[in-house]
């Protein structure tokens, strides 16, 4: 059993018997992983960190080689994102992303470019007013860095380059050219300008895609397709997107009145 000292952010926390949590995390140096910290709800003071969901902590843990659920003995708040906490729709879209994580990524699978990326969204969403907007860039960049990201430089079927009109096969997992439209009769036609939009995300930081201009039609079809998509390949929808969308329904039932 060796011992180790990371970052992480808090994924998701239960409680375990009477006294005990049990936190999954995704750490800068090991990827996601699970840690119980015995006894920290009969005396919170043992560690210096609540735990909050999407919160930033310092973790200490004893790595143990016969199971997956590590001790953690030392847990330091850094950063809890508190003004995100106090924006419903804010909470929202940073559960959303702390469940993509935790759903696209495998048990102890290193990869820092996720971590800082998270992180970064997360002390973005803290100051900007435009929570939908860094969801969507996470989303489309998280696909890509774990290797889901639809296909979108040529037709996925016979791979030329695509001009014009297009389709997206959910099943094949990208572009279809008009020649290759009967691979799938399910497929949806897609504008370019949402085409144009994903790459310039997947290729770009996430400064310069805040600072990507899209019309009101793009942005419902960039959520419409990636939420379709994330759907098929999970065979589910997570959590934190049904409850998003209740809340988007009643926004703009609430509006229509």
């Amino acid at each position: 059993m060796s011992i180790h000292k990371t970052e992480v952010l808090v994924l998701r926390k239960w409680d375990f018997r009477e006294t005990s949590l049990v936190v999954n995390f995704f750490s800068r140096d090991f990827g996601k992983l699970s840690g119980i910290l015995k006894g920290i709800r009969q005396e919170p003071a043992k560690f210096a960190s609540t735990l909050e969901p999407f919160s930033r902590n310092e973790i200490v843990f004893y790595k143990k080689t016969n199971t997956s659920l590590h001790l953690v003995s030392q847990c330091d708040v850094r950063d809890n994102f508190s003004p995100i906490r106090e924006n419903i729709s804010k909470v929202g879209a940073a559960s959303f992303m702390m469940e993509l994580i935790d759903a696209l990524t495998a048990q102890e699978d290193p990869n820092a470019g996720i971590f800082d990326f998270a992180a970064t969204a997360l002390k973005e969403m803290a100051v900007n007013d435009n929570p939908d907007k860094i969801m969507t860039i996470f989303k489309i960049k998280m696909l890509s860095f774990t290797g889901f990201k639809p296909h979108f430089d040529s037709c996925v079927s016979c791979g030329e380059r695509v001009n014009g009109h297009s389709k997206f096969s959910f099943t094949l997992g990208g572009l279809l050219c008009l020649k290759c439209y009967p691979k799938d009769h399910a497929a949806r036609s897609i504008f370019r300008g949402t085409v144009a939009s994903i790459l310039h995300i997947e290729k770009n930081d996430f400064r310069s895609n805040l600072n990507l201009g899209m019309n009101p039609q793009i942005k419902r079809e960039l959520n419409t397709i990636l939420n379709a998509f994330l759907n098929f390949h999970l065979e589910k929808e997570l959590k934190s997107q049904k409850v998003l969308n209740k809340m988007e329904n009643f926004s703009r039932s609430y509006k229509g009145n």
